[in-house]
């Protein structure tokens, strides 16, 4: 299952990236979010893994590429389901910047999620949405 998503942030394209970029952001912009934990490599760089903690789930998530605000490409493995993620931040002006994500589900373990998957796949992309949107609104408020 793949699917993108968009939204415009009337907020300046560093700014937006710098928040992107910061993971003590992630708590106000991600429901449930409780810790990122670096595994191993550097943080945000290529090859850099870690684990990421919510209050339902717990991921690992393995950076492929970085080159904000072009392209950040990531790797998020659950025990029910492996996913990509490629976000880009586009230019609109000097106050305005299009938030692009890329989701490409590319396994999913159990047959619980899997029903899920044929039933509600809007779902996924509604949590996606979902979350833009409170990235959006905290980074339209952020000073």
């Amino acid at each position: 299952m793949k699917f993108n998503c968009s939204v415009d942030i009337n907020q300046h394209t560093d700014k937006v990236v710098d928040i992107f970029s910061n993971p003590k952001h992630l708590k106000y912009i991600q429901e449930g979010f409780i810790s990122k934990e670096l595994i191993s490599g550097i943080a945000g760089e290529k090859g850099a893994k870690s684990k990421m903690t919510y209050e339902k789930l717990e991921l690992i998530e393995t950076v492929i590429t970085n080159n904000l605000p072009e392209e950040f490409y990531a790797l998020y493995e659950h025990k029910h389901m492996t996913n990509t993620m490629k976000v880009s931040f586009i230019v609109l002006n000097d106050s305005k910047t299009r938030y692009n994500s890329e989701i490409h589900y590319t396994k999913f373990n159990g047959v619980f999620i899997k029903v899920i998957t044929k039933l509600f796949p809007k779902m996924f992309k509604k949590q996606v949405l979902k979350w833009m949107n409170l990235f959006k609104n905290y980074a339209e408020n952020y000073n």
